[in-house]
């Protein structure tokens, strides 16, 4: 019982945690439309580490149980027992599915590991990603993201979308992005994603 409370103790100050000054690497991107409530960017390939959290429907939980396996993973729980720095943001896709709830918990990987990452310890079950070159719809909010408020976030979104993109309504696959440490009280930036590649005019189809 006290090595569970010592490592949420850890997990709740180490996320995004980082050493003063230090720039903190992020996935690379182009804005290539801007709106007042959203814009739209076209990332570059992007290499993250996963892990699948299932049968949990609230946001919080399903982010803080997929989190903790990446946090062992990125502290030593692999196979050259390497901690990697933080990078952000850590990011939770709210998933379709017919199985029940089901989110996926990612972080980003470094660029000096995307070749050639340290395999994890097989009882993590997190898994490699990387995405090719796509577009996504991006709303900023601040404070921070519960349950409690990433679905008006959501719809705020699609919302804003639909003007531009009918096609954007049937979408029902998001993801929320957070950049700050659960101790960093103020100026918080939090981000929900929308993969809008098959919807969008041909300057920003997934490649």
């Amino acid at each position: 019982m006290n090595g569970k409370i010592v490592i949420n103790f850890a997990l709740t100050i180490c996320f995004f945690c980082c050493s003063s000054g230090r720039v903190i690497e992020s996935p690379h991107y182009n804005v290539i439309h801007v709106e007042a409530e959203f814009e739209i960017r076209q990332y570059k390939q992007v290499s993250w580490v996963s892990a699948l959290v299932q049968g949990t429907a609230s946001f919080e939980k399903s982010t803080q149980q997929g989190f903790h396996r990446l946090y062992q993973y990125i502290h030593g729980a692999n196979s050259n027992s390497s901690h990697f720095l933080i990078t952000s943001p850590v990011t939770t896709t709210i998933m379709a599915s017919t199985r029940g709830p089901e989110r996926l918990v990612r972080y980003y990987l470094p660029s000096m590991y995307t070749e050639n990452p340290p395999l994890p310890n097989s009882e993590l079950n997190v898994q490699f990603e990387k995405w090719r070159s796509n577009c996504l719809a991006v709303r900023r909010f601040s404070g921070f993201a519960k349950d409690d408020n990433i679905n008006k976030e959501v719809e705020a979104l699609k919302s804003s979308l639909t003007k531009y993109l009918p096609k954007s309504s049937a979408i029902s696959e998001y993801t929320v992005a957070q950049y700050n440490s659960s101790r960093h009280l103020s100026g918080r930036l939090n981000e929900v994603w929308i993969d809008v590649s098959a919807v969008t005019s041909e300057g920003c189809q997934r490649r």
